[in-house]
C-alpha cells in the first residue's frame, strides 16, 4: 500500500494503479445469468452504441462511440459519466441508472468499482456493495472493506464514517473481453503516480451484470480487489478514455 501524504490510500487497483497487485481474476456468475465467452478481443471505436448482432445470448465486442463521456470528480478520481448512458442518479456518492448498452455497462463497471472500497467510508461502500454488488463474494468483499476501514480510520484518527482522504488517480483505457446485454467483461487501466516521476498502470478484469433494471458488479474472487489486478507496462491494445492521456 502506498499513502499520499497525509492521506490513507487504500483502493484497490480497480481503482488506482498506484497499488500494484498480482493474481488473476475468476468471474462467478448468478446461476440464472448467462455468462459471456472470457475468451479476449479488442474493442474498437465506432459511431454508436450497439450491443452487436445475432442471438442475444452470444457474447459480442461491441462498437461503440465515447462522445457522450465527460468527467465528474470523486474525492480525487475522475469517474466517466454520459447524459445518454449513465448515471442518471447521484445520490449520497452512490451512481446508479445506467443504459442497457455497452456504454452503459463501460460506466456502471467503472463507477460501480470505484466505489465499493473501504477509501470511502461505510457511508458509501456499504450500501454500493449491498445493492450494486453480485455474486458469491459480495458479503466478503463487505466485511474485508469494513475491516479496513475501521483499521485505516483509527490509524488516521478518521471519524464518524467520514473517507480516509482523496487519491491521485486516472482512470485511463480499456479493453472489451466480452459483451451480451445480460453480462459484460472489460479491463480497466487505471494510473497513478509512481516513484521518481513514473506513472504506474494497472489492469482490472470487471464484469458487469444486468439485474433488476440496472448494472451491477460480480465481487472479485474471495471478496478481495487485489485478486483481480494485474500490473500493466503497455496500453497497447486498449481504448484511451477521452482526454485521459495515452503515455506509455
Amino acid at each position: 500500500m502506498i499513502r499520499l501524504p497525509g492521506r490513507h490510500l487504500m483502493l484497490p487497483a480497480a481503482a488506482v494503479a498506484v497499488v500494484i497487485l498480482g493474481g488473476g481474476l475468476a468471474l462467478a456468475l448468478p446461476a440464472h445469468t448467462p455468462a459471456p465467452s472470457a475468451r479476449a478481443a479488442r474493442a474498437t471505436a465506432g459511431p454508436a452504441d450497439t450491443a452487436g448482432a445475432g442471438s442475444p445470448g452470444q457474447p459480442q465486442v461491441p462498437r461503440m462511440s465515447l462522445a457522450s463521456v465527460r468527467w465528474s470528480d470523486f474525492y480525487g478520481v475522475e469517474l466517466p459519466v454520459s447524459a445518454q448512458a449513465g448515471p442518471r442518479e447521484l445520490n449520497g456518492g452512490i451512481a446508479a441508472g445506467f443504459a442497457r448498452t455497452p456504454l452503459g455497462a463501460l460506466l456502471a463497471a467503472v463507477n460501480i468499482a470505484v466505489r465499493a472500497n473501504a477509501q470511502w467510508g461505510p457511508r458509501i461502500f456499504t450500501p454500493v456493495i449491498r445493492g450494486q454488488v453480485a455474486g458469491p463474494d459480495a458479503a466478503a468483499l463487505l466485511a474485508g472493506c469494513r475491516a479496513a476501514y475501521d483499521q485505516a480510520a483509527r490509524s488516521a484518527g478518521v471519524t464518524a464514517g467520514q473517507p480516509l482522504g482523496t487519491v491521485q488517480v486516472t482512470e485511463q483505457a480499456f479493453r472489451w473481453v466480452a459483451y451480451t446485454p445480460a453480462a459484460a467483461i472489460i479491463e480497466l487501466v487505471s494510473a497513478g503516480p509512481g516513484p521518481q516521476g513514473t506513472t504506474v498502470r494497472a489492469s482490472t478484469q470487471i464484469q458487469a451484470v444486468w439485474d433488476d433494471g440496472d448494472w451491477k458488479v460480480i465481487a472479485p474472487p474471495r471478496g478481495n480487489w487485489g485478486n483481480a489486478a494485474t500490473e500493466l507496462s503497455s496500453l497497447s491494445g486498449y481504448t484511451v478514455f477521452p482526454g485521459q492521456g495515452g503515455g506509455r
